[in-house]
């Protein structure tokens, strides 16, 4: 009399052990193969990473720290490095005509800001029509230290209620950011950024996100981002995150 077939368990070791019954097991598509091991790309990627930060150790470094790393680079590398981080800031200086924050007139506007941006960043700044504004008293103080710093970039400002009729008092002070005559970013109130205590290097993140600046600008405060460890994009992350929290239960802003 025939048996029936019965199943036979296989015993099988730890499938991810490399045994030689394992193999055997492999071979026969008893356990499928070992994926190969992410060691090797793993390697791959932290040599390629130490690769790009040696070849970019200079970028960002003003010409007085690459003067003290004479003793440590190859003179011919550093010099031909020191002469490309002056040209660098022979077109910033050549590029910066502005320098200071511009008042608005509402009839000037689609020649002052719209036209005039299709040849530089624009960034205007509605500003409260109240003095006990903290966040637009706040920012048109650092808008005058971004004007004076990044003088490629023209900065404005005017009144909201004088430039958008009706324009709501709770939604200052506004940011708008111009570029070949199109509003590229607009922030309203500082939430989106720390509030009252929004900082110079918030507004330097805002310009390298919408590339208004490079993050590798000689000019922006370098020594504050190594100190936080956070990039441009994460600072902006962080404050839209929070600007989210703080608007929970509010209603319709353009209300």
């Amino acid at each position: 009399m025939n048996m029936p077939d019965m199943p036979v368990n296989v015993p099988v070791d730890d499938p991810n052990e490399d045994t030689e019954w394992n193999d055997i097991l492999r071979k026969h598509g008893v356990i499928p193969e070992k994926p190969p091991s992410p060691t090797p790309l793993i390697e791959e990627a932290l040599e390629e990473a130490r690769r790009l930060a040696h070849e970019n150790r200079l970028e960002g470094k003003t010409v007085d720290e690459l003067d003290e790393l004479e003793d440590e680079e190859d003179e011919a590398f550093l010099e031909r490095y020191r002469k490309q981080r002056l040209a660098e800031l022979s077109t910033i200086s050549t590029a910066s005509i502005f320098n200071q924050v511009y008042p608005l007139q509402k009839p000037d506007y689609q020649r002052d800001v719209t036209e005039a941006s299709r040849n530089n960043f624009v960034l205007v700044h509605l500003t409260s029509s109240l003095c006990t504004n903290i966040e637009s008293r706040l920012l048109t103080e650092l808008w005058r230290e971004l004007a004076r710093v990044f003088g490629d970039l023209k900065f404005c400002e005017i009144r909201a209620d004088m430039c958008i009729e009706g324009y709501p008092e709770k939604n200052t002070p506004t940011i708008l950011v111009y570029k070949d005559g199109d509003i590229k970013r607009q922030i309203v109130t500082l939430k989106e950024l720390r509030g009252q205590n929004t900082i110079l290097e918030d507004l330097e993140d805002l310009l390298i996100s919408v590339g208004a600046v490079k993050q590798t600008d000689p000019r922006i405060h370098r020594e504050k981002r190594a100190s936080d460890g956070i990039t441009a994009s994460n600072r902006m992350q962080q404050g839209e995150k929070a600007g989210r929290s703080m608007d929970e239960g509010d209603d319709d802003d353009w209300d």
